[in-house]
């Protein structure tokens, strides 16, 4: 990765947990912990992994994403509309009765929206059926799907997985958010996922771990999904929730919580700040 694409994607990170912000605020409510804590894996995909067309949200041909923690919904609507599938200013407008932008992804009226989730567990479910349905029809399309951690600890995901590495599905990759909370606290206390790679391997997966902040660690582990072959790949990212913004970072009462007038200028003029530490890189 040069360093040219290393601060297009960290301005880009930037402008998405602004979107984040601007969202929940907006809505009065919503899920801005785990948004922030994938915001920097929803750029690298949109911006960089994804085989997409922002002026064709329904090409045919183009790769699937799966937000199976559905609730994350305003950290992908950040990265749509950042990269061109709907307009930035309707992000806060997320939640309101006549908006589009409900508070779980609506693949009937969101464009770029590849599948309507938010019942935890079953987005994975549909992942796999994208992937293994890509196989059948001879698609070179590619299936990605990001689960939390605490999302894990439904019986369906490990189904799924079985499901996945029975019809070797190498076209699938399957990322977990590992930022270590959950809504009620961490996930080791209320139902401990550990080890996660050792389990997805157990399934069938090869399994990849990185720093879920590195860039370039993404591009690796991207790189490996796509050299391997016969199996399922996963990547476990360990990322710290509330990621950005300095009073939401690892705290649990972020998970779904929006922030107040005080809390959304303390948030934003953080982000700007980084904004403009990243566009000095």
């Amino acid at each position: 990765m040069t360093a040219e694409e290393k601060k297009q994607l960290t301005i880009a990170a930037c402008k998405v947990r602004m979107g984040v912000i601007e969202g929940t605020h907006g809505a009065k409510a919503g899920h801005p912990g785990g948004s922030l804590s994938a915001a920097d894996l929803f750029t690298y995909l949109y911006w960089k992994e994804l085989n997409i067309d922002p002026k064709n949200p329904k090409w045919e041909d183009r790769d699937r994403f799966v937000l199976s923690k559905g609730h994350t919904a305003p950290g992908l609507y950040a990265a749509l509309a950042n990269r061109g599938f709907f307009p930035v200013e309707d992000l806060p407008t997320l939640r309101h009765i006549d908006s589009y932008l409900q508070g779980h992804p609506n693949m009937n009226t969101v464009p770029g929206v590849d599948m309507s989730t938010g019942s935890l567990g079953q987005g994975i479910s549909c992942a796999c059926g994208m992937a293994l349905a890509a196989k059948k029809m001879g698609k070179a399309a590619r299936v990605y799907t990001l689960l939390g951690d605490g999302e894990i600890q439904e019986g369906q995901v490990w189904e799924a997985c079985m499901f996945a590495a029975h019809y070797k599905l190498d076209n699938l990759v399957v990322i977990v958010d590992n930022n270590g909370l959950q809504i009620d606290g961490a996930v080791a206390d209320v139902m401990s996922p550990y080890p996660i790679p050792e389990k997805l391997e157990a399934f069938g997966f090869e399994a990849a771990r990185i720093d879920g902040h590195d860039f370039e660690a993404m591009e690796a582990a991207f790189a490996q999904a796509r050299q391997t072959k016969g199996k399922p790949f996963a990547i476990v990212m360990k990322t710290t929730k509330g990621k950005g913004v300095s009073y939401m970072e690892n705290q649990a009462g972020w998970h779904g919580k929006a922030p107040n007038d005080a809390e959304y200028e303390i948030a934003m003029n953080e982000l700007k700040a980084q904004l403009t530490e990243a566009e000095g890189m």
